[in-house]
């Protein structure tokens, strides 16, 4: 009984911490959704201290549908944010070039195109070229780059409102997806599916990233080498231990089950730690350019940007701490 007391004490301290409201006197980070395993690294860096050890007080406030992350740090609403590195060209192409990249949590895009297995596609470029219908945002940058890429489409497309229900009643639809979160809807309810990554057809930003202004590396570069030890740390952490950090999110976002949680931490550690990658979260002038001359081909810019002012490239020169 003790035991058992002492469980719900420390998830319920747990989830306190994680609910806190913004403090004027710390510095806020802005999810672009709700607590999910997409952030694990953030949450878990609160949980196991990571930020106080790094003389950092973190609030981190989520988002939703459509939660504007990029315009709110612009305009100095939040210091941090969540962001996609698509955002953070167009932003620099319409004129905001104070946003910069810290932090890439997804080496490997979790966007994708799921379908019913009984289709037998082996491709995107199949599904694209099929008599089927294709749920997705078309005003997406990496829909516009599918249609570019695999032109003429034959499919019928249509948009893609949330969820999986028309998906579930119509074995010719294929929708757009990330590889940890509709798959296992999909799954659970029994369908047998296909997932296409859309990084395999070669675009491929990185994803979840955290973003800061230039003004404030300027200002307090001590803070956002302390910012991104501490998220690396929360981000080794969560990938080798996820289970308290999930009960702790899933008390704030109790919409996906506990299952579901440790499910979508494992389909995602393979696109965050990659074979190749050295340092949890790292950056390369390389990938900025090619998503930039991308973007530009696309017409989603009308100019070229400055890949190396995209992003801060930092060497982690903060030990992490090892998981616990």
């Amino acid at each position: 009984m003790r035991r058992l007391l002492g469980c719900l004490l420390a998830i319920a301290w747990s989830t306190q911490l994680l609910a806190q409201q913004v403090d004027s006197t710390g510095v806020v980070l802005a999810l672009n959704w709700k607590p999910e395993p997409q952030f694990g690294g953030f949450y878990a860096a609160q949980m196991q201290g990571y930020y106080q050890d790094n003389n950092l007080d973190v609030s981190i406030i989520e988002g939703g549908s459509g939660t504007p992350t990029i315009q709110m740090l612009a305009a100095g609403k939040v210091d941090y944010a969540i962001v996609s590195a698509d955002e953070v060209v167009i932003a620099h192409a319409r004129g905001a070039t104070n946003i910069v990249a810290l932090f890439a949590t997804f080496q490997i895009s979790p966007q994708a195109i799921m379908t019913h297995a009984e289709r037998d596609f082996t491709s995107i470029e199949e599904i694209l070229h099929s008599d089927g219908v294709l749920l997705w945002q078309a005003g997406l940058p990496y829909s516009q780059y599918l249609k570019k890429e695999y032109a003429p489409i034959k499919a019928f497309t249509a948009p893609y409102l949330g969820g999986i229900g028309s998906f579930q009643n119509d074995s010719k639809i294929s929708q757009q997806c990330f590889i940890s979160s509709e798959p296992l809807t999909a799954v659970a309810a029994g369908l047998k599916i296909k997932t296409f990554l859309v990084a395999d057809s070669g675009y491929n930003p990185y994803t979840t990233v955290l973003a800061t202004t230039s003004e404030r590396w300027t200002s307090s570069p001590s803070e956002i080498k302390a910012m991104i030890a501490a998220v690396r740390s929360g981000w080794n952490n969560y990938l080798e231990k996820p289970a308290h950090t999930n009960s702790a999110m899933q008390a704030l976002n109790k919409a996906m089950s506990a299952e579901t949680f440790g499910q979508s931490a494992q389909a995602q550690k393979e696109l965050i730690r990659t074979k190749t990658t050295a340092h949890i979260g790292e950056m390369t002038l390389a990938r900025w350019q090619t998503l930039g001359d991308q973007l530009l081909d696309l017409k989603i810019i009308q100019n070229p940007v400055s890949a190396k002012d995209l992003f801060i490239d930092l060497e982690p020169k903060y030990k992490a701490p090892q998981a616990q």
